[in-house]
């Protein structure tokens, strides 16, 4: 018997050009991998206007990512797409890819608030060979208003506490990178290790300085704690690298480091903010899960897939 094969037939078309240089909402899309012999945007088409893309990553081993050293690639569509499409947009890239020699397909599929079509996307890669390689759950915190609404709420609840300990919080742009030392050094007294490419996060600063903004916790004038926050997308702030220094013991700073997070996203008029995950190698950071199920009000997941071809 004839094993089935599937085709299917749609008015789309496949692009493929090196990665554009023009603005992305995403800007991480068109940022530069070191170590990779092209940097490629798939771009599907429909009379020559862009409906769908995604960017990877192509290593000198002939690997395939979307993509390395950042929080997610994955698809995003401009406009929407049936499930048919998005299926024959997968399966083009699959096909360009083997002509290309590539080996190897690794995407992060980014969560649902970044683009809503996410589930069908996993649903599609699944069915099409893609293999979970892995799940991270992502704490979100939605809707503009209900932003602005807990970060008043937060602000009369904290101050008072806050103002006796001698402790205050700020939010500011980036201009040194002291900090970053400190947030490893603090996080390796707690048993933790933070991978921190110091060069490529002073790159990406210094291209993109209206996206970033350094979070400082203050004991007396002194810092004492850190966080980044990030505009991955002009519609959204990302809570990263956040560390206190365990040697000084402090109520609330965790909470006080996502009050200012709160005020710079109302600043900010973002739609969400994705607190990130909250894995440990060895399982599920539960403590850490709790804390911030605190300050968001929806769970997605981020999935690694992969697939050999």
């Amino acid at each position: 018997m004839e094993s089935f094969k599937k085709e299917i037939s749609d008015p789309h078309e496949l692009r493929v050009i090196s990665a554009s240089t023009e603005a992305k909402d995403y800007f991480l899309s068109n940022f530069p991998i070191d170590g990779c012999q092209e940097h490629l945007d798939f771009i599907w088409e429909k009379k020559h206007k862009a409906k769908a893309n995604i960017t990877f990553a192509i290593s000198n081993d002939a690997q395939a990512v979307s993509l390395p050293q950042s929080p997610f690639g994955g698809f995003w569509i401009q406009e929407g797409l049936s499930s048919t499409s998005l299926e024959a947009f997968i399966m083009a890239i699959e096909a360009e890819m083997k002509l290309r020699g590539i080996r190897s397909i690794s995407l992060t599929q980014s969560p649902k608030p970044y683009e809503p079509q996410s589930d069908l996307i996993n649903y599609l890669l699944f069915k099409n060979g893609f293999e979970q390689g892995k799940v991270l759950s992502h704490h979100f915190f939605i809707g503009k208003k209900k932003i602005k609404k807990l970060a008043q709420k937060e602000v009369v609840k904290l101050q008072s506490k806050s103002k006796i300990a001698g402790l205050s919080v700020s939010h500011s742009p980036i201009s040194n990178f002291g900090f970053l030392n400190d947030i490893r050094f603090w996080n390796l007294e707690k048993g933790y290790e933070v991978a921190i490419d110091d060069n490529r996060m002073v790159q990406q600063v210094s291209e993109y300085p209206d996206r970033y903004f350094l979070i400082t916790l203050r004991k007396n004038s002194e810092a004492i704690g850190y966080s980044v926050g990030v505009k991955l997308t002009g519609d959204s702030l990302y809570y990263f690298l956040s560390a206190i220094n365990p040697k000084i013991r402090v109520k609330n700073g965790g909470e006080l480091i996502l009050s200012a997070l709160f005020q710079l996203a109302v600043e900010q008029k973002v739609n969400f903010i994705d607190l990130g995950s909250s894995d440990l190698e060895e399982g599920v950071n539960h403590s850490l899960m709790f804390f911030k199920s605190r300050f968001s009000n929806d769970v997605c997941n981020k999935i690694i897939w992969v697939k050999k071809i």
